[in-house]
């Protein structure tokens, strides 16, 4: 989850939330926390129409994006009642989460042998589309510069 969304969730704004952040650094090695690069932020403010960067408005750091853990932690980094309350929240979604997707093992399976079979007829279009054309002879008269 990117740091604005939780600062919306936990009620605090994004500086405030990633300023706590900050001063446990300790608390969120890189597979709790990482952040975004400038690539990973550019196609984000394309895709998802997020706030420009220049100007008006925007960020003026890169967000970053929490894992799990890294989610569970930040209870511990934001003391307020709010933040105990949502945290527990998203804990209880992402087991609901992991639950649905072991139950839906057969359904996963499926969905990546439709996603093997996309990619190769994708593939194959790229490889029709790719192919080289032969030079047509022209069918007619052809007219020659000494005629």
């Amino acid at each position: 989850m990117l740091d604005r969304d939780l600062a919306e969730l936990y009620g605090v704004t994004t500086g405030n939330l990633n300023k706590a952040v900050r001063r446990n650094l300790e608390r969120f090695p890189e597979d709790f926390m990482l952040q975004l690069t400038k690539e990973e932020f550019d196609a984000l403010i394309f895709h998802f129409g997020i706030s420009k960067t220049e100007g008006r408005g925007g960020r003026r750091y890169l967000p970053y994006a929490f894992t799990e853990q890294g989610v569970a932690m930040l209870s511990s980094v934001l003391n307020s009642k709010r933040a105990i309350l949502v945290n527990i929240q998203i804990m209880r979604a992402f087991t609901r989460i992991r639950r649905i997707l072991a139950s839906h093992e057969e359904l996963r399976k499926k969905i990546e042998e439709h996603d093997t079979q996309i990619q190769a007829i994708f593939e194959a279009i790229r490889q029709l589309m790719t192919l080289p054309t032969k030079e047509t002879k022209k069918i007619g008269f052809r007219k020659d510069k000494d005629n």
